[in-house]
């Protein structure tokens, strides 16, 4: 009673779903903790970038972060470069001179280098370096502020880049294109099995078997000819996973709608002249559904990995852009730098667990066996 007094836009059913999967605790703290570390991330560019997000200089405030400036406009005729290097001893003095600058906790991109690192890269964290307050830097050059954010805090990769931010930067490309598979499968495959399951008949026995026939192509081969074939890109990458992933969500709909197609209510809107769509969408969709929404956590997990994988071969994202999977093969190719297997293990380990968690919650939360104690 008290539930449906505090929320009455729900009705009773959702009501219990919505208890069943607060009662797995471990799936709904699991759903915050993804939820601020994806938001986090969707926030990157202020939290590891080589620019400052705020300038005050000469009584004007500036946001290099979102906006490029010229050197010209801080060294006058001295600066040539159409984009600015901050992080610059010149510069730095120059701004710090005549205002302040506002930094990122971390003050590097993903394809940023350190060109500071006390040996060749990859470079250990600087807190498992000895006296490393600003031992990176040559001496007698220095940054003031390098115990803030010119620290590696997870080290360094081969091409002395910042672990850390790429680990921020490949966390929120993972987690956006596992996403935008996993909703596009979702859509492709649920009208598919939808239109199988209620027509039935012919309909339902070609396309299963072209169904059929489609899932058993050597997938993992196909997706690497295209991949090598097509120049890499997230568009790309997405569209061909999308040719494939597709059909996991169309047994389970097409059950559904099999199931249904013949109860009473479905022949009576049928009787009383409604139409196909109106009747797959209003009275069918919605119970399907259920099934659905279980199974997307570990469909995007899946898409997750299938990403991660691709980049490890080398056939994923362009070169240099900021991935998990890319991480794994840096890890692989450096086995003296441990903490890159590391952070790529702990990484995939705690983001693929959490959703797992997730996906249970839910599966709890549409399960009409389970109640809310």
């Amino acid at each position: 009673m008290s539930a449906s007094v505090k929320k009455p836009w729900l009705s009773p059913i959702n009501q219990r779903r919505l208890q069943n999967f607060k009662a797995n605790k471990r799936g709904y703290w699991s759903l915050w903790l993804f939820l601020v570390l994806f938001v986090l991330s969707l926030f990157a560019e202020l939290i590891a970038n080589d620019k400052p997000v705020m300038v005050y200089y000469k009584g004007e405030i500036l946001f290099p972060v979102a906006i490029d400036y010229p050197e010209e406009k801080f060294l006058g005729e001295a600066g040539f470069l159409a984009i600015t290097d901050y992080r610059s001893d010149e510069l730095r003095d120059e701004i710090n001179a005549n205002g302040w600058m506002i930094w990122p906790p971390i003050r590097y991109t993903y394809a940023t280098a350190n060109s500071y690192v006390p040996h060749s890269a990859p470079t250990e964290p600087w807190w498992l370096i000895p006296d490393t307050a600003c031992s990176g830097y040559p001496e007698g050059d220095a940054d003031p502020n390098c115990n803030s954010g010119n620290l590696n805090w997870l080290g360094t990769d081969d091409g002395a880049r910042d672990v850390l931010a790429r680990v921020i930067y490949g966390f929120r490309i993972s987690v956006l294109f596992g996403l935008s598979l996993t909703v596009l499968s979702a859509v492709v495959g649920v009208g598919a099995g939808a239109v199988q399951g209620y027509f039935g008949g012919r309909v339902d026995l070609f396309m299963q078997r072209f169904i059929e026939i489609w899932s058993s192509m050597p997938v993992l081969y196909i997706l690497m000819i295209l991949a090598a074939v097509l120049p890499p890109g997230f568009m790309i990458l997405l569209f061909i996973l999308l040719l494939f992933s597709w059909t996991g969500f169309v047994g389970i709909v097409r059950a559904e709608f099999l199931r249904a197609r013949n109860f009473e209510y479905i022949r009576a809107a049928r009787a009383l002249g409604v139409g196909n769509a109106t009747i797959m969408w209003r009275h069918m969709l919605p119970n399907a559904m259920v099934a659905t929404l279980t199974f997307l956590p570990f469909i995007l997990s899946g898409s997750i990995t299938t990403l991660t994988s691709l980049d490890f071969l080398g056939f994923g994202m362009p070169p240099g852009s900021p991935s998990l999977g890319e991480l794994v093969s840096q890890a692989k190719n450096n086995v003296q730098a441990p903490w890159l297997g590391f952070t790529a293990f702990f990484t995939l380990a705690i983001m693929l667990s959490l959703l797992i968690f997730i996906g249970e919650a839910v599966r709890d939360a549409f399960d009409p066996r389970k109640t809310f104690q």
